[in-house]
């Protein structure tokens, strides 16, 4: 083999070498974004599921037996979140959840990341559904926080819960 030659196969096995860092590369980061896609539909799901519990109970626990016409029955902004001897998963009413806490650190179905997930419960005034009230009004905002050490993001979620009763 001639100088040439052996300038063409080093440039050669350099040129594979490039190229399969480039490829080992690109692999690597495409399971990030997979991984980290797989994460946020995890946590979404947890945040959806843990709303759509607290939409299925009671609006309040004044409402879990009766209705009623005057907001002033509700209960006091102040002591929004479980009554006395209430304990997750026995919550009747929507406004239990404030303080809420789960960690899917022993739960099957999370297996392959850790997320904590917090609530807050908060009246707000239809007028502006972004920042809470400190009076009783027909409506109730829960904030789902969402967060994992496998995740570079936290994933919050909200919906407004509304008293309605017709005669």
């Amino acid at each position: 083999m001639n100088t040439g030659q052996m300038m063409i196969t080093i440039a050669a096995m350099m040129l594979l070498t490039v190229v399969i860092l480039r490829v080992n590369t690109n692999f690597f980061n495409t399971s990030n974004v997979m991984y980290e896609t797989k994460f946020g539909v995890m946590a979404v799901s947890l945040g959806t599921s843990i709303i759509e519990e607290a939409s299925s109970k009671a609006f309040d626990a004044a409402t879990v037996d009766m209705s009623l016409g005057n907001v002033n029955n509700l209960t006091n902004p102040n002591s929004l979140g479980k009554e006395t001897g209430e304990s997750y998963p026995d919550f009747d009413d929507f406004d239990d959840y404030n303080g809420y806490t789960k960690n899917t650190s022993s739960d099957p179905t999370f297996q392959s990341a850790v997320f904590n997930a917090s609530c807050v419960v908060k009246y707000v005034d239809p007028s502006n559904l972004n920042s809470f009230v400190t009076s009783r009004r027909w409506h109730k905002k829960i904030t789902v926080t969402i967060t994992s050490p496998s995740m570079v993001d936290t994933v919050r979620m909200s919906t407004v819960f509304s008293y309605w009763y017709f005669r």
